[in-house]
């Protein structure tokens, strides 16, 4: 395994838009030879492994429906490639990886959500490095992860290349987290920042980092080593998690829910929901979503917006906006649709059926 393949292949596929949650992998940072930030008494691997355990158990107790793997239960060294590789063949739904923070300034204390990014302040460089730099005690970890530096600013370039697909999700879900953590369990919040990690930029789902304190605040470490601080931080964690899923689930509608009579075939393998498009006329729409799973029109499933159309494209189920004979007026209305789907783009119609754009715009133009 190279640690460049890896890389780049997360984000490779779907936007997860109509996909149930049934498989997370929850990841305890750190472990056996790496002990992690390390307080007056306690050692981060312990607390992080202490307190995914119980989130697990959360889990699998309240949600008999989501199976749960874990990349340690034991006080074992994992390697980062190694812990990704799990969730990665597990096809997991969502990673969550486990960990308490440190910094110089020993008053500092509250939790945070890292998702995979780039970093915009020299703080989250600190973070950043100190994450990254278990690779350090790895075997051969120059081959495996192709000479990157975690001390090194130019080794972060990297991550402001890398795809988004997941970026949202994992933004979402972090910010789930995060409220838990400021209304149920009275912590500080630092919310959901974006950091060049590692371990998220090798698994292949939405995922997140979890700093669910400092070790280096003497009273925050005392509170991370009690079993009821550790129970009620994963319990701020789980919570989080169930409302995201919920919202996951929410959205993802199997066929059953939509309404078969407001779709009319219009050529074999493309339906079209009848939104009176011109005949023989090009349109241009906006793209919001696309899903393998039929998802309901609803305003509900589609953050309030009215009048979505959905196109069957092969497998995918394409769900769009708008009308517009203009291709200028619909760029301008998918700036505005991008508010809410940052991931929108301009897409051409003729007939009810999906054209290339090049081609609509010659046709439009002759």
């Amino acid at each position: 395994m190279t640690f460049c393949c890896t890389l780049f292949a997360a984000g490779s596929g779907d936007n997860g838009v109509g996909k149930r949650i049934r498989t997370i992998v929850i990841d305890a940072g750190h472990g056996g030879k790496d002990p992690g930030a390390v307080g007056k008494i306690a050692k981060e691997k312990d607390l992080a492994l202490a307190i995914a355990l119980k989130v697990g158990h959360y889990v699998e107790e309240n949600m008999k429906d989501v199976s749960v793997i874990y990349t340690r239960k034991s006080d074992v060294a994992v390697d980062l490639w190694k812990r990704a590789e799990i969730a990665n063949e597990a096809e997991a739904d969502l990673f969550i990886s486990i960990h308490v923070n440190a910094h110089t300034r020993t008053s500092a204390r509250g939790t945070l959500t890292l998702v995979l990014g780039q970093h915009r302040s020299d703080e989250n460089f600190d973070v950043a490095v100190r994450e990254n730099s278990v690779i350090l005690l790895e075997e051969d970890y120059k081959t495996i992860y192709e000479g990157f530096n975690p001390e090194s600013t130019e080794s972060y370039i990297m991550f402001s290349l890398m795809q988004k697909t997941y970026f949202k999700q994992s933004i979402e879900f972090g910010a789930f987290v995060q409220k838990q953590f400021k209304e149920r369990a009275q912590r500080r919040d630092f919310g959901v920042r974006e950091q060049g990690l590692l371990v998220l930029a090798q698994t292949s789902m939405p995922g997140v980092l979890i700093e669910t304190g400092f070790i280096s605040n003497a009273e925050e470490e005392k509170y991370l080593m009690t079993e009821y601080g550790q129970d009620v931080i994963a319990s701020a964690i789980y919570r989080g998690f169930r409302e995201y899923k919920e919202e996951i689930d929410r959205r993802s509608n199997f066929s059953s829910v939509v309404r078969e009579e407001s779709v009319i075939e219009k050529a074999p393998g493309v339906e079209v929901q009848p939104a009176v498009l011109p005949a023989n006329q090009v349109v241009f729409s906006i793209q919001i979503a696309s899903s393998k799973n039929k998802i309901s029109t609803d305003p509900s499933s589609f953050k309030g917006q009215k009048e979505v159309m959905v196109v069957q494209d092969g497998r995918w189920f394409k769900y769009i906006v708008g009308q517009e004979v203009s291709y200028r007026k619909a760029l301008d209305r998918c700036l505005v649709v991008k508010d809410d789907f940052p991931d929108a783009f301009v897409v051409a119609l003729k007939n009810g059926k999906l054209i290339p754009l090049n081609d609509a715009i010659i046709e439009i133009n002759r």
